[in-house]
């Protein structure tokens, strides 16, 4: 009876070792689920890869997983960078309103000249 329990024992162990070793190569994905990520799909390919590598990327995983927020995307900039990126919209949008009127004053002269011509 006692032989009959050890094996047991032993294919009980055997099979949580193996569900929980698949479980934690897929946290990346579960992670990423969680937050959208664009990548979702190739991050759950690459953990079953991991799985193959011995768990060689899964840091990698672990750490493309976490880089995509909802609603900031990539999160690789900081305030003042992106406050930058507000005055350079700003000047880019004043810029782009000053050359629509310098090709509407080249416009009407165009006009009057060829109304003069004919």
């Amino acid at each position: 009876m006692l032989d009959y329990f050890a094996l047991f024992l032993v294919f009980f162990v055997f099979i949580v070792i193996f569900y929980g070793i698949i479980v934690v190569h897929d946290i990346p994905y579960e992670i990423a689920v969680h937050r959208g990520h664009p990548h979702q799909d190739a991050i759950h390919v690459a953990g079953w890869i991991s799985l193959f590598t011995l768990g060689a990327i899964w840091p990698f995983l672990w750490i493309w997983a976490t880089l995509y927020k909802p609603g900031v995307g990539w999160g690789m900039l900081n305030k003042e960078s992106s406050a930058t990126n507000g005055n350079v919209d700003n000047q880019l949008n004043k810029q782009i309103a000053d050359l629509q009127k310098q090709v509407a004053l080249l416009n009407e002269r165009q006009a009057q000249l060829d109304k003069g011509e004919k």
